[in-house]
Order: structure tokens, then sequence, then C-alpha cells
């Protein structure tokens, strides 16, 4: 442990072809970590922009990306102030491939290797949202860790973040990318995401990054009562799922959207 509808995809023919090289695939109906039937934003126009250039401009112009994507998540239903204003300083940007920097601040999950996305970013802001509707947890596990950005957004709202990565690959790559804007104080773990966090529990709430087609009743027994799990759950037809544990032996459960996420699988993968 160390501190620390199906989308449109909106990377151009020519983007993927240079990512298939490096390892990073499109997404598709069944990858996504995505809202269905939620509006995106194209910016075809940025297609042709070399990747430095690209890199230079949104180092010059993150800042009004990132408020545009604030304000289309607060049209979208967005209205809680302390998950806006984490979205506003994460660089999202940083957190994907050169070749899909353009694609940063689109509302669209984007490739990050591995068959793995980078959610939406409605999804990420509507999942923090999810488990702060009764009161602001404190310690807060993600399963799933992906590139990191979830987890970096998570670090500005919740005092303890534990985030949990079963792809070694994609564990270094958050490792890195946290490492990079000084977000030290995420306990980053690569492990088992369907076991939890045993040894750090219980949580005052959880979010699951993977759609399963049940949540792990070991996940549900890390909550401590009173605690928050958001999950998609599902396999081709996927629901977000909100469960608050409310006794040792008992849970409530409130479906929400319609979503596409990457499947929850068990185990490790060097």
């Amino acid at each position: 442990m160390q501190w620390l509808k199906p989308p449109r995809v909106l990377a151009s023919a020519k983007d993927l072809k240079s990512l298939g090289s490096r390892g990073l695939q499109g997404i598709t109906a069944t990858n996504s970590n995505t809202k269905i039937s939620i509006s995106r934003l194209s910016s075809g126009s940025d297609a042709a922009l070399p990747a430095r250039r690209v890199q230079e401009n949104l180092g010059l112009h993150s800042e009004r990306l990132r408020a545009a994507m604030v304000e289309r998540l607060h049209a979208q239903g967005i209205t809680d102030e302390r998950v806006l204003s984490a979205m506003q300083v994460v660089p999202r940007h940083s957190f994907v491939d050169e070749a899909l920097a353009s694609r940063a601040y689109d509302d669209a999950a984007l490739p990050i290797g591995h068959g793995q996305t980078i959610s939406q970013p409605w999804v990420v802001a509507r999942m923090i949202s999810a488990v702060c509707e009764i009161e602001l947890p404190t310690r807060v596990l993600e399963v799933g860790t992906g590139c990191g950005y979830q987890a970096a957004v998570m670090s500005y709202v919740f005092p303890q973040v534990y985030s949990i990565e079963r792809i070694r690959s994609l564990y270094d790559m958050a490792k890195e990318h946290l490492r990079s804007l000084h977000l030290t104080k995420i306990r980053l773990s690569y492990g088992d995401g369907m076991a939890g966090l045993s040894s750090a529990a219980p949580f005052d709430a959880i979010v699951v990054a993977a759609a399963g087609l049940k949540i792990p009743q070991a996940l549900m027994l890390q909550l401590r009562v009173g605690g928050i799990l958001i999950a998609p759950e599902g396999t081709s037809a996927q629901k977000l799922i909100r469960i608050q544990r409310t006794s040792e032996t008992g849970w409530t459960r409130q479906e929400l959207e319609e979503v596409r996420f990457v499947p929850l699988k068990s185990g490790l993968q060097p």
C-alpha cells in the first residue's frame, strides 16, 4: 500500500491508429464508463493538431476548458459544489495519452489501455455526488483506480481516499500521474478490487468503477453502518446502484441511471 444508448467514440481514426501501436484500444458499447443517452460535445477541429501542440494549447487553456466542463455538468444535474469545485481543479488532460489530449474535456469516456477507460466526466461527478447526499464521508474506497483521475477528484472532496487497481500497468500509471500532481494523500494499492481492502475497512463510502452481475458481498460488508456504496450492476443492461448499510445485516438499495461500464473482474493482472 502506498500513500499517494452506447457511447459515440470521439477520438478520430488517426488518433486510434496511433494509440493502437501503444496498446490502447478504442472504446465500444461494452467498454466505456459512460451514461447512456447523454449529450456529448464534439471537437473535431482539434483532431488534426499535433499532440505536442494540443498539450501546449491545453496547458494554456485547460482552466477555461475545465470551467466549460463544470458548467456542462451543472446543466446536467450535478449540483454538489464540492464535487464541481474538485472537477474544476483536476487537469483531466494529464491523465490521458497525448494522442487523445484534445478530447480530454469532451463529455465522453476515453481509452487508457488494457480494455479500460477514463470515465466520462458526468459519471465521475455523479458517483461522487451520490455518496455525499446524506453527509460527507471521511474514509472512502475506490475500486478500479484506472489512470487515477477519479481518485484525484475524490482527494479534493474526501479527507481519506483509498484506491485499489488489479492491473499492474494501470496501477503504475496511476501512481505516476498522482505523484506528478503531488496528490500524495491517496492510499493506492495493487490488488483484487472485488475483495475490497479489508485492512482499511470499514469505509464511509465505496465507489466502484466497473460493473459486475452482482455487487460483491465483500464490498458491502466493508461499509460501516450508515455507509454508502455506489456501483454499476448488470451485463448487457446496466444501472447505477446506490446501497446504504442500515445495520450489521441490513442494506437498502436504490436504482439510479442507466449506464455502460467496463466489466468488473477478479484476480490480478501482471
